[in-house]
């Protein structure tokens, strides 16, 4: 496995509300990644892209920041191609035993979320329960549909919180503390419409764009 990049991820000190508002107090202490690496052709327009973390005793909570341009969303259905238009994910690895198996968690610009869980990338995985999903709290500045595209900048948020009860249905877990190290990446993404790019946080050293190599996942290090 290749460490291209580290992230320090802080303990919540309290629940945090999922709201999509990155400039609560709760966030403002926390580093933030910065998605900037990009995979196949460069678009027109390079989106700006960050991400936050924290955790708590049964929580991940994730938060990204997108200042977008042509941003357009129409997929409405859970477990959807949702990657297709404006989307941000995180890949992650949370059993530290077997990092190559991982969850993609994937939500577009109106909070519509994919999940699965992949034990070889592409070839095995299995899509997690709808039911399951909905037990992820998701925020979103947006609209779920936003359509026509957005054609002139606009600044997007999602945030959510992911029970860690939902990953040990799928996966062994090695509970986030002081110490452990899980493997991961965050994207932004539109594969289609009229300003395509594939963008990631940990570089992946691949000619096509492709997210499903865990092998250049970056370091989540929980404190």
């Amino acid at each position: 496995m290749k460490e291209t990049k580290t992230y320090y991820v802080e303990k919540a000190r309290e629940p945090v509300k999922i709201d999509g508002n990155w400039n609560k107090p709760q966030w403002q202490k926390i580093e933030a990644v910065e998605i900037n690496n990009y995979m196949g052709a460069v678009p027109e327009f390079k989106p700006s892209t960050k991400a936050r973390m924290m955790y708590d005793a049964q929580n991940l909570y994730v938060i990204f920041h997108v200042e977008d341009c042509f941003v357009r969303c129409t997929e409405q259905n859970y477990n959807g191609p949702v990657y297709e238009e404006s989307a941000v994910e995180l890949f992650f690895s949370p059993d530290v035993s077997n990092p190559e198996k991982y969850f993609n968690l994937e939500i577009n610009c109106g909070g519509t979320p994919l999940m699965q869980y992949h034990v070889v990338p592409r070839k095995e995985f299995t899509v997690l329960e709808v039911d399951d999903i909905k037990k992820i709290e998701i925020a979103h500045s947006l609209p779920s549909l936003v359509d026509p595209e957005i054609k002139e900048p606009v600044t997007w948020t999602v945030e959510y919180r992911i029970p860690i009860s939902v990953l040990e249905k799928y996966s062994s877990v090695t509970y986030p503390r002081d110490g452990v190290s899980w493997r991961a990446n965050f994207y932004k993404i539109a594969e289609k419409g009229s300003n395509p790019h594939f963008v990631t946080w940990s570089f992946v050293d691949h000619p096509e764009p492709d997210f499903h190599l865990p092998e250049f996942f970056g370091a989540l290090k929980f404190q």
